[in-house]
């Protein structure tokens, strides 16, 4: 699927789901994490939608197509593979769902862990000479 271009003009601000977070249709205001088990808040500084834990990253495949949507079968934990960065400079999580293989990108929250995000990011260069010495002449 191509991707659309970049507007041109200033980002619309995220609309909010009036979303589902149990089976019987409760609204909480809290979930419980699959891979830490720490409580975590859903509302998320930066982002409409909280989908992960702040503090492992780690998350479940509950969104299909549409953030919030929950329309995913699978329910399978989600882990923290790897980070993207868009044009405009966002951060994105790659999740893969350990169930069914499936890749997703999720936006960063503004209260995630700063040095989990930062160990993903400079992981590809942890077995490499040629990018330490690179880095070393900056």
């Amino acid at each position: 699927m191509p991707r659309r271009s970049p507007r041109r003009s200033a980002h619309r601000p995220q609309r909010r789901k009036d979303v589902l977070h149990s089976p019987d249709g409760a609204r909480g205001d809290a979930f419980r994490c699959v891979g830490c088990r720490l409580d975590v808040p859903l509302t998320a500084p930066g982002t409409a939608h909280r989908n992960h834990c702040p503090h492992c990253l780690t998350s479940l495949h509950v969104d299909r197509r549409v953030p919030g949507d929950r329309s995913a079968s699978c329910r399978g934990r989600m882990t923290a593979l790897s980070l993207s960065v868009r044009q405009d400079g966002e951060w994105l999580i790659i999740h893969q769902c350990l169930s069914c293989g499936e890749l997703s990108a999720n936006r960063i929250a503004g209260d995630d862990n700063a040095l989990a995000l930062m160990r993903m990011a400079v992981r590809p260069l942890a077995g490499a000479a040629a990018p330490v010495r690179a880095l070393l002449m900056l």
